[in-house]
């Protein structure tokens, strides 16, 4: 199967000729994680996005597959193993969106950990998570994390632990999971709007969706039909009229950005906020940046575009100076941020404060599934509970085939897994360098896509002349090429945002090639005049809110 933005409509029409096993409503990481599930397990299976694959929560996360650590502390020693070992598979399965970084945890007088109870917690944490041997948590004095760490607050310091969490880019490991659901036979679309249900007897049998690119409506038919749009699960539910019971409480996580000329973070630290409110911040530095999060407050503004405030920008600028006293950042230094919304889950009668992180899967009474709730580092086991759940209801109570998502390989793993990755990356650097890339910009495509490296530097070989006729570097028009070809990119900021990441950390590298990227885009996909300044104005929108905060009061 192709995943062409030039061949979107091609997909919604096939969609529309055939009934589905199985139809799911959302692009985000559980949607994209149980459409390669169910496609894997032999179900014929579609999905469908509003927006852009990944635009909400999925790639606006701490851009952590953790470990579970925090679970400890509130003694969830199931759940702590089985993110654990969930994060290693993720690892395996795909180096290229992964990659293991030592978190330090510094240890202060009065503060959350002490340090006979941080190296115990942080030994419990190694043995659960099946963490291996190289990997493993050390222990360290006051002296020796000032030397690891020099940029550390010093009063109080009386040590810390260092233990391996896992970095990901949150939008790509997303791209990843989906277009190999798509090489399996999965039909996938974005800016498909699942406008209402169809229903037969009662019982759920479709999805009347717009096309948000040409406002055609589209009829797809489906046996069963799974609700994982993240933060508008309730919307949907609302549709089918089961909202009830239980609800989604959402609340607001941000970060920020900084260059690491001003914060030259050597070591990723997972540190107490010093407001007394029981809250804990990450900073981690991250290609040339450094970013800092997250908040963590209700939220009741627009689900579409959450917005940092001056409180939430304050709030982690405060953190970030008390914490690294010699920084002394100010507003001007941060660069770009993000604003991501947490979809939890709320039972009608109970206490806010018994707001629920974990997953759950809901039943209506017309057959809709919806999956609410979770974490990222928990998408797979999220997926393979509901496959096991549509595949039971579809089976009756035949054996159902197991999922085999645990060791699936994922578009652009094939790199000779964790072990192979560095080497892969050096032969291919190499390639990409022969090809008339720079070393870092090889690097940079071959750290992002993978092993689907080889059809970006295809592109390369075969198109320098068209890069040149619209001023772009042949790093750029490859990535975009492929983009276009290959991730169905849409739009200018599915490209800056979600396949780059780059309006969240190279925010000038946006700057300097939206235009070109422009041009050629319009040339691609036939944009009208009216549709190219509807895509600039989107772009300067999202390149002015990632700077400049809304002005409102609230509660941090």
């Amino acid at each position: 199967m192709t995943f062409s933005s030039l061949k979107r409509a091609e997909y919604l029409e096939e969609m529309e000729k055939q009934t589905f096993d199985l139809l799911v409503i959302g692009g985000g990481i559980t949607g994209a994680g149980i459409a390669l599930d169910a496609q894997a397990r032999g179900l014929k299976t579609a999905l469908i996005e509003m927006q852009d694959f990944a635009a909400g929560t999925s790639s606006r996360s701490t851009k952590l597959v953790h470990g579970g650590l925090r679970y400890l502390k509130q003694l969830e020693v199931k759940l702590v193993a089985e993110v654990g070992k969930e994060r290693a598979i993720v690892y395996e399965n795909a180096p290229h969106v992964t990659t293991p970084v030592w978190m330090m945890l510094p240890i202060y007088k009065n503060g959350t950990f002490g340090k006979f109870s941080t190296s115990i917690g942080l030994k419990v944490y190694d043995f659960l998570a099946g963490v291996k041997k190289s990997e493993r948590r050390s222990m360290l004095d006051g002296r020796s994390t000032i030397a690891r760490e020099p940029l550390l607050l010093t009063d109080g310091l009386k040590g810390s632990g260092v233990y391996v969490e896992y970095r990901t880019d949150d939008a790509r490991l997303t791209l990843e999971v989906l277009k190999e659901a798509v090489n399996r036979g999965v039909l996938a679309t974005n800016y498909t709007k699942a406008e209402s249900f169809i229903y037969e007897n009662e019982k759920l049998v479709g999805v009347e969706a717009i096309d948000q690119i040409t406002g055609e409506k589209k009829t797809i038919y489906a046996k069963k039909i799974v609700n994982a749009a993240g933060p508008w699960v309730d919307s949907l539910r609302e549709k089918d009229q089961s909202k009830k019971g239980k609800y989604l409480h959402l609340t607001k996580g941000v970060h920020l950005v900084i260059d690491s000329s001003r914060f030259p973070l050597k070591e990723a630290v997972y540190f107490d906020t010093p407001f007394n409110d029981g809250r804990m911040m990450f900073a981690i530095p991250r290609d040339g940046k450094t970013y800092v999060g997250t908040t963590d407050t209700n939220y009741k503004g627009s689900i579409k575009h959450p917005r940092m405030t001056t409180a939430d920008r304050d709030y982690i600028l405060n953190a970030i100076n008390y914490m690294f006293p010699t920084l002394k950042l100010q507003v001007n230094d941060v660069e770009s941020s993000w604003v991501g919304l947490r979809p939890l889950i709320h039972e009608e009668g109970k206490d806010p404060s018994e707001i629920s992180r974990k997953d759950e899967i809901f039943l209506s009474n017309s057959g809709l599934i919806t999956i609410a709730g979770g974490k990222l580092t928990g998408y797979r086991k999220m997926a393979e509970s509901v496959v096991d759940l549509v595949l039971q209801q579809l089976s009756g109570n035949k054996k159902i085939p197991r999922t085999t998502t645990d060791r699936l390989t994922l578009s652009g793993g094939y790199v000779g897994g964790s072990a192979g990755f560095s080497q892969f990356v050096k032969e291919k650097v190499n390639e990409g360098i022969s090809v008339g890339l720079t070393r870092a910009e090889a690097e940079k495509l071959v750290k992002r896509y993978g092993s689907n490296s080889d059809k970006l530097f295809d592109i390369i070989k075969g198109d320098k002349d068209e890069a040149t006729k619209y001023g772009l570097s042949m790093e750029v028009y490859a990535s975009l090429k492929y983009g276009i070809e290959h991730e169905m990119v849409t739009t200018l900021t599915d490209y800056f945002i979600r396949r780059t990441g780059a309006l969240f950390f190279d925010i000038h590298w946006v700057k300097k090639w939206k235009a070109a990227v422009c041009r050629y885009m319009e040339d691609v996909l036939s944009w009208s005049n009216e549709e190219k300044l509807h895509q600039q104005e989107e772009l300067e929108r999202q390149l002015h809110d990632a700077v400049n905060p809304l002005e409102v009061k609230e509660e941090i």
